[in-house]
């Protein structure tokens, strides 16, 4: 007799003698994950999988009620010694089994404690209910028997034949789309319209009706069964969903991928059809119902359905692709692997990854999707807040309890009571307190770079816009664009026909007045005192205008480069009055104006700005160190420059309905710094840029609860 394996466990003894067995019912069905064989375990009556390795498939249909467990563990590994299950995989195996209701049994009381973790499922079930309230699931009917009838269509539908026919209509209706994107494009901005919410919820169900029954119809093509259709509350929204759980006995990897990706290909293709509606139908019922349904389709499946980094369809898709069967499981038991092994020093400890490539894959999984689910839960707890600011604050608190207060609580028990850390129990608990240790000390103690940036724009100090003083037409460029300039330089000429017959015609009703004041000195003095004020007027005209004449030649007025593009281009061409043609500019001295947004102001007023830099869109490795630095107290709406605003491309946000596109939505505070550059650093007036304030450093947690009051301040009051 081979000699007994090394890997024991204390409670062996609680099930050693115990006769088990797999209940009759279980369903058994063989695949093959990255070229291993592995046995699936199918319970059909609540439609429940479990995936095991060849060696514990082997125990388990030795099983049988006449035989212990101790004498089917012994005669498995006299069978294959290298490969057989230990004592600690075996009690897990069966524990997972019975409290799964796969295993007949008649176990002792003692020994049913050993499995009490296992058996509350339905404990666990509600507590999973609560955990994803957002996303809480409700059963109501079973389909499968609408399937059998109807699966003429869904053998249609995934076909050679479905995916030309699919193919041919969705790139039709892409080239519609593009046709027509600028009226999509206009039609999009009234999707949130209090008119159009119940389109959008109509589109929505629609489309996700469809997308569940392309899962099923898909699912019962390759031979499964789907028995459970019924409502997924999505953030309190019911929408249809179905369980397609049935595709995981599919031995063909790219079955099971298909079975997952038949929803979004079914979904497309109707939205493909809606587009179709949509553009051969005026504004209407028919009309907006259609676009709501091609909208929905398009965003549901980028944010949700084809992201794998969620439980939907883009997660399943790529398990199966990557045949790792439970990624998100496999993923977080990685990490409480490396946790338990490394840091605990619990040596028992098994890893989920059976290579370094499928490692590397559950730790990338792992760490991605924590993060994303962490910005997509905010950014759904902001969406509710901000139409409904109770239910999104009892969210954020039910968010709060889940994802802080029942870890820690559960992380207290394990490290209390945990039989893995009986020996090490004092390391593991020096290592957490070790670790909240450093991250208090890194975020409330030690201070941190303490700074914040703002959009902004470089001007000289001596800059003039150059306008036309008068009507005309520019005859000649003086002075080309460039070029640098003195005060009373000519820049351009102007020529003015209509002017020049005015003045022509002022000096001849001039002469005309004199004539007749000499003439009335000699014959008739009463008309004298009208003719004077003849002349008077007559003079003052023609004084204003050959000053309008003089102005024709436009000048510096003062020193500095000449800035007119294309100036060589406007000559002959006509402009009226007060038209700008270029600007001087004084490249001695230059400032930078930064826009400082409200909830950053108050920073500037109470805490010492230690230093401060500038840099230029598009010059990203130069910099422009600050000599001097002012901030105006007052705060201000209009813009220094449109460049800063949305309009010429900036980030601060402008009223649309302001056609200068130089004021902002809300007040700021301008802060203006006088740089300088290097030689080789080239400072263009009007260049927008950015610049960053160093202030005294301070610890983490203190910015971080900073800014989270002030975006609740700024969005809600509070």
């Amino acid at each position: 007799m081979a000699e007994i394996p090394s890997t024991y466990s204390e409670s062996w003894f609680r099930i050693a003698q115990q006769r088990v067995s797999l209940r009759a019912h279980v369903r058994v069905h063989r695949q093959f994950f990255r070229g291993e064989r592995w046995y699936v375990l199918q319970d059909p009556f609540n439609n429940q999988y479990f995936r095991v390795r060849p060696p514990a498939y082997e125990f388990l249909a030795r099983l049988r009620p006449d035989r212990t467990v101790d004498a089917v563990w012994k005669e498995t590994f006299e069978a294959d010694p290298d490969n057989a299950p230990g004592q600690e995989e075996v009690i897990r195996l069966l524990a997972q089994l019975y409290g799964a209701n796969l295993l007949h049994s008649s176990l002792a009381p003692d020994s049913a404690r050993l499995f009490e973790r296992f058996t509350k499922r339905r404990q666990r079930e509600r507590k999973a209910f609560f955990r994803s309230i957002m996303f809480a699931r409700i059963p109501l009917f079973d389909p499968d028997h609408f399937l059998k009838r109807a699966m003429p269509v869904g053998k249609a539908l995934f076909s050679w034949l479905g995916l030309l026919v699919w193919l041919v209509v969705v790139g039709a209706a892409m080239k519609v789309v593009i046709d027509n994107f600028s009226d999509l494009k206009d039609q999009t901005e009234g999707v949130l319209a209090p008119d159009n919410l119940f389109w959008l919820y109509v589109g929505l169900v629609i489309i996700k009706a469809v997308h569940e029954f392309g899962h099923a119809f898909a699912c019962r093509r390759f031979g499964g069964e789907v028995h459970t259709m019924g409502i997924m509350f999505l953030l309190f929204t019911p929408i249809p969903y179905m369980d397609a759980t049935a595709s995981w006995a599919f031995r063909s990897r790219w079955q099971r991928a298909l079975v997952g990706a038949a929803g979004m290909i079914v979904e497309v293709f109707v939205a493909s059809l809606a587009t179709f509606v949509w553009v051969s139908t005026s504004p209407g019922t028919i009309h907006s119902l259609a676009y709501n349904m091609m909208l929905v389709a398009s965003v549901s499946t980028v944010l949700f359905n084809a992201n794998p980094l969620l439980r939907f369809d883009g997660y399943y898709i790529l398990s199966d692709l990557l045949d790792i069967p439970n990624l998100h499981q496999r993923s977080t038991g990685l990490l409480k692997h490396g946790i338990e092994y490394y840091c605990f020093g619990y040596k028992k400890s098994t890893n989920p990854a059976r290579s370094r490539r499928e490692t590397v894959w559950l730790a990338v999984f792992a760490v991605a999707s924590w993060i994303y689910k962490v910005i997509i839960f905010t950014t759904i707890l902001f969406f509710l807040a901000d139409r409904f600011l109770i239910l999104g604050m009892i969210m954020a608190v039910v968010c709060a309890v889940a994802w802080i207060c029942v870890p820690i609580y559960k992380l207290i028990v394990y490290l209390a009571s945990s039989p893995k850390l009986e020996r090490t129990r004092f390391r593991a608990v020096s290592v957490v307190l070790g670790f909240l240790l450093f991250l208090m000390l890194v975020l409330d103690v030690i201070p941190f770079p303490n700074r914040f940036r703002s959009p902004g724009v470089l001007q000289a100090y001596e800059h003039s816009l150059v306008v036309t003083g008068v009507s005309g037409r520019i005859a000649e460029a003086v002075t080309l664009d460039g070029s640098d300039v003195v005060k009373g330089q000519p820049l351009f000429r102007m020529s003015n026909r209509d002017l020049e017959l005015q003045i022509e015609a002022a000096r001849a009703q001039l002469a005309q007045t004199e004539s007749m004041i000499l003439r009335a000195m000699k014959e008739n003095s009463a008309d004298l005192k009208p003719l004077r004020s003849r002349e008077e007027a007559t003079r003052k005209l023609l004084k204003r205008l050959l000053e309008s004449q003089t102005e024709l030649v436009v000048r510096a007025g003062h020193s500095g480069v000449w800035v007119a593009p294309g100036i060589e281009d406007l000559v002959g061409s006509w402009h009226e009055r007060g038209k700008p043609i270029g600007q001087i500019v004084n490249q001695s001295r230059f400032y930078f104006s930064a826009i400082i947004s409200q909830k950053e102001a108050s920073r500037l007023f109470t805490d010492e700005i230690r230093d401060s830099e500038v840099k230029m869109y598009g010059q990203a490795g130069e910099t422009l160190m600050v000599v001097e630095q002012t901030v105006i107290p007052a705060d201000q709406q209009n813009l220094p420059s449109a460049a800063i605003g949305w309009a010429g491309g900036g980030e601060v946000a402008v009223d649309l309905q302001d056609k200068s596109g130089t004021k902002a939505v809300e007040p700021f505070f301008e802060v203006r710094s006088t740089v300088v550059g290097s030689e080789d650093l080239v400072m263009l007036h009007g260049k927008g840029g950015r610049i960053r304030f160093d202030l005294p450093p301070e610890p983490l947690l203190r910015q971080w609860v900073r800014k989270l009051r002030q975006l609740l301040q700024q969005r809600y009051g509070i």
